[in-house]
């Protein structure tokens, strides 16, 4: 776990990720948890990461097994019914032409899906999302960094966009002021249009029933399961309660396994260039020579 200290924030190096989406990602349900996750990694992760004009990807892995109160019940919030996911995946841009850039290119990325995602769903952030603080030292994650880290879904209960988005933002601005948060960030979506269906990914399920339309997704990371029921338990979550169940109708919570930076600031990572555990073993022999200029030259140009 790379923390600096309780009194750092590194929140500030994600504001170059001008718009955004979050892809929810289900796997085929006859591909092994195993399969999957090593060809969306070291596969797919490698394919995405060369897309001409992408500045920022990142898959967050869930893990089906772990539920461990990963977020309160509370009176009036249902979870979505039917909801079980894998990952959810940021692909985000600097800028509009480099979105197009990459909309014009991602038909040989799209077709790769079909191999090992039953469904996704892109929900489009074109302001971008919000990162209120963030203590982890290490800008480009490649695995399990030892944070307890969550991805909370809330469905909006009112449909007044203007209200949902006040309501998560002031959650979000809360539970970051308080120490136990070593990492908040926000992602307030516009809402799917299930006529529009996206990523347009032949042979993969792209649509939401009603009450998954209009969404809102909470990233959180505490310093472990133990901080966070603390956390839920305390006064300053306990305070939002009445809000939250005036504008949230649902909420599920996802643990996260893995959180695997291939792209940053339009750069790729080692993991990007060479696959995510290829980037581990470099990472754990220290093998200096692997992420030289001229090795990472002959391996993305393929000349010296």
């Amino acid at each position: 776990m790379s923390i600096s200290s309780n009194d750092t924030n590194f929140a500030a190096r994600d504001a170059a990720v001008a718009i955004n989406t979050y892809t929810t990602v289900l796997r085929r349900p006859k591909v092994p948890h195993e399969t999957f996750a090593n060809y969306w990694r070291d596969v797919h992760g490698p394919l995405c990461s060369r897309i001409p004009g992408l500045g920022w990807y990142v898959q967050n892995h869930f893990n089906r097994e772990q539920d461990a109160h990963l977020w309160p019940e509370i009176d009036g919030v249902s979870p979505f019914e039917n909801y079980v996911l894998d990952g959810g995946v940021e692909i985000g841009f600097e800028t509009a032409a480099d979105q197009e850039e990459f909309n014009d290119a991602c038909s040989i990325l799209f077709a790769d899906e079909q191999n090992m995602f039953a469904a996704t769903v892109a929900y489009a952030l074109p302001k971008g999302s919000t990162t209120l603080i963030d203590r982890s030292a290490d800008p480009v994650p490649n695995g399990d960094d030892g944070l307890d880290r969550i991805h909370v879904h809330l469905g909006s209960r009112t449909g007044d966009a203007f209200a949902f988005a006040t309501l998560m933002t002031n959650l979000a601005e809360k539970i970051s002021s308080d120490p136990a948060a070593m990492k908040v960030r926000l992602h307030l979506a516009d809402v799917y249009d299930n006529a529009k269906p996206a990523p347009p990914a032949p042979g993969v399920d792209h649509t939401v029933p009603d009450e998954r339309r209009h969404i809102a997704v909470l990233e959180l990371a505490f310093a472990s399961p133990l901080a966070r029921r603390q956390f839920y338990g305390g006064d300053l979550f306990q305070s939002t309660l009445s809000d939250q169940k005036a504008q949230i109708s649902h909420a599920t919570a996802f643990a996260v396994s893995g959180i695997y930076t291939y792209v940053r600031d339009k750069q790729l990572t080692t993991a990007g260039l060479r696959g995510s555990r290829q980037a581990q073993l470099i990472e754990t022999l220290g093998a200096a020579n692997q992420v030289s200029d001229d090795v990472r030259t002959l391996l993305h140009k393929g000349e010296l």
